[in-house]
């Protein structure tokens, strides 16, 4: 069994139009840390981290990553840009040898697939806040529609 870790960025501020480079604010700084103080006591171990390469989700990730050991990662811009399909693409190319996989991204995307996986009721994951998704799956490329239980909500 795999398990899957979805993460929206923490709260970002306003920007000038380019809302690929938003920066968080000093709130949702706070709030990813207070995140990051819970994850130290669940003792969270992550494989593999897919992070979109937008400027708030890398800084989600160099926060979040204080708190928690991730293996390996990769930046990938498609996340920022994609839709529901790519996302299950991006994640069946998962290494076969991860079994806990994280990935920060962005609504309303990160909320389909977490819906999606679940075949579950809508849950719109607002700024910071984590779902941690049990798989019933033995590879990567097997993720799809209804492969996932919902373990829990963080915020």
């Amino acid at each position: 069994m795999k398990q899957l870790i979805l993460l929206r960025h923490g709260e970002a501020g306003f920007s000038d139009g380019v809302d690929f480079q938003r920066q968080l604010t000093p709130r949702g700084k706070e709030n990813l840390n207070r995140l990051g103080e819970t994850l130290i006591k669940s003792g969270l171990k992550v494989d593999f981290l897919h992070c979109s390469s937008a400027t708030r989700t890398r800084e989600t990730s160099e926060i979040i990553k204080k708190y928690i050991k991730v293996e390996e990662e990769q930046l990938t811009r498609d996340i920022y840009q994609g839709n529901l399909e790519t996302l299950l693409k991006i994640l069946e190319n998962t290494p076969k040898s991860a079994e806990t996989c994280l990935l920060i991204g962005h609504n309303p995307t990160i909320s389909l697939l977490l819906s999606h996986i679940t075949h579950g009721n809508y849950i719109g994951l607002q700024p910071g806040m984590m779902a941690v998704i049990d798989l019933e799956i033995n590879e990567w490329y097997m993720i799809g529609l209804g492969m996932g239980i919902l373990k829990e909500v963080i915020q």
